[in-house]
């Protein structure tokens, strides 16, 4: 598409700055007649300078994406978009690829290929996700794996991430490539982004905890041109219990915050660290967070979480401040933890009906708010049991990695409220439900195991070895949607 010409900025510029009243006429005791000729050159001067308040603003909308402000960036980006600015375009997909919804992620995926004809960012974009496409087809695979490297042949060595991903993904549609050798490579020639790669690589295998050492080592280097590497570097710290390291560690994040060369997004992250791993720090973590809030909105929503985790550091007033202030950006995690607290009645009287409005919200944008639906339904908290219901939003939430969410299915399956009872299926969600390891779903699984009858267990071992093959691809996908989700949020727009 062609970008705007300037008369139809000017349009867009005069209706911002004067939009016209009903049939034509005046809007109350002005007129637009009288001031045509100061409105004329007020709409100039603003094309001009391209900074008068209320036009749709390409640096704006990058801004509020970095700091996770959705709505201001999605309203300037839709703007410049509709008026053909490609750039804006790419834009409005970088937003649509953060949700968990298909239809976005089509959508993202259109959007893509129109503007790589002309967009070089557009290409590396499209590339990534198709790496991360759920049920990809061989031939989406391999246009990946092309688009990557044409992006890191242009100078995108961000692009090596994703495409050691997709080689670990998909071993089978590229058995000549060894992702570790590969990525082996990419370290010995220098790359910086090569460390990040070998980073997602330990998470993907699950052996992060194993390669502390590394990861240390790795972002040490890295931290200079990769903000990302103060998270992983807080992450290290606080699993070891490295006190002085972690302190230091913090100075330079809040040094670098002020000179502009880490964003609030990474600050909100090692915030979220530090509470997450060995001895809970949450008065630093409040600190960092109270600092950034009013440029991060995402980090009101992390205040909140961190309140409703430990009750000392504030009041409910102050949560709920926080919550208000989540949810007037747009945030859904301020709408999954409003449903919490009407659920689980912490903070808040409980509230069925209230909570599932506030999840309902949140579906597709975070993976926990199905996982609560699903209870609610399960446990006819409504005022009756929706089995159905129940196991869409119970089975979906466990195939994007929800705790507990199997367990939920076997005892759904199991117990029978609403609905008869299926010991094959209730046998193979308690099986998936093991690798939770808490006493509750071991004794169910025992108890199933015991129950199944012979005839039945061929056909239990098939199903469970379908869900499980699944359920990798798709954590896969997850993690490297994650990987892009990160670099959306740091890369020049």
């Amino acid at each position: 598409m062609t970008n705007p010409t300037p008369n139809q900025l000017w349009e867009l510029a005069c209706q911002r700055l004067h939009p016209p009243g009903v049939a034509g006429q005046p809007h109350g005791p002005y007129r637009w007649q009288a001031s045509s000729h100061k409105i004329t050159a007020l709409c100039l001067l603003a094309i001009a300078l391209a900074g008068c308040s209320g036009l749709p603003d390409q640096r704006l909308a990058n801004e509020a994406l970095k700091r996770g402000d959705i709505a201001t960036a999605q309203q300037n980006y839709q703007v410049l978009a509709d008026l053909g600015y490609t750039e804006a375009q790419v834009g409005l997909a970088d937003i649509w690829m953060q949700s968990r919804d298909a239809g976005q992620l089509k959508k993202a995926e259109a959007t893509y290929r129109a503007a790589a004809k002309t967009s070089p960012r557009a290409k590396a974009r499209l590339g990534r996700l198709l790496a991360a496409k759920p049920g990809a087809s061989e031939a989406e695979l391999h246009e990946a794996q092309t688009l990557l490297k044409q992006a890191f042949a242009s100078g995108d060595a961000s692009s090596l991430t994703p495409l050691a991903m997709l080689y670990l993904q998909h071993p089978q549609s590229f058995p000549e490539v060894n992702p570790q050798q590969q990525i082996s490579q990419w370290l010995a020639a220098g790359y910086p982004q090569a460390g990040l790669a070998q980073i997602a690589l330990y998470r993907i295998q699950d052996t992060y905890d194993q390669h502390l050492d590394q990861v240390e080592s790795i972002c040490k280097q890295a931290l200079a041109s990769n903000d990302s590497c103060y998270v992983e570097l807080a992450t290290v710290y606080q699993k070891q219990g490295k006190t002085e390291q972690q302190a230091h560690l913090l100075k330079q994040l809040q040094n670098a915050y002020s000179r502009g060369t880490a964003s609030a997004q990474r600050v909100d992250g090692v915030a979220r660290v530090l509470t997450a791993f060995g001895t809970p720090d949450p008065d630093t973590a409040k600190s960092l967070l109270e600092n950034i809030a009013p440029v991060y909105p995402a980090s009101w929503v992390s205040l909140a979480q961190l309140l409703y985790d430990f009750p000392e550091q504030g009041d409910v007033a102050q949560l709920q401040e926080y919550l208000d202030n989540g949810r007037a950006a747009d945030q859904p995690r301020a709408e999954l933890l409003l449903g919490k607290l009407y659920y689980d009645g912490k903070w808040l009287t409980p509230d069925a009906a209230k909570a599932e409005a506030h999840f309902l919200q949140a579906v597709d944008k975070e993976v926990a708010a199905d996982y609560y639906l699903g209870q609610i339904y399960r446990r006819g908290y409504l005022g009756q049991v929706y089995p159905q219901k129940a196991l869409d939003h119970l089975l979906k939430a466990a195939r994007n990695g929800q705790n507990s969410a199997d367990f939920a299915i076997a005892q759904l399956f199991s117990q029978g409220k609403g609905t008869r009872p299926n010991l094959l299926n209730a046998y193979v969600f308690s099986q998936l439900a093991k690798v939770q390891d808490t006493p509750q779903g071991n004794e169910l699984a025992a108890q199933l195991d015991e129950q199944l009858p012979v005839e039945q267990r061929a056909q239990a071992r098939r199903l469970l070895q379908k869900e499980q093959a699944l359920r990798a691809s798709l954590s896969q996908n997850a993690l490297a949607v994650q990987s892009l989700e990160q670099e959306n949020g740091e890369e020049a727009l």
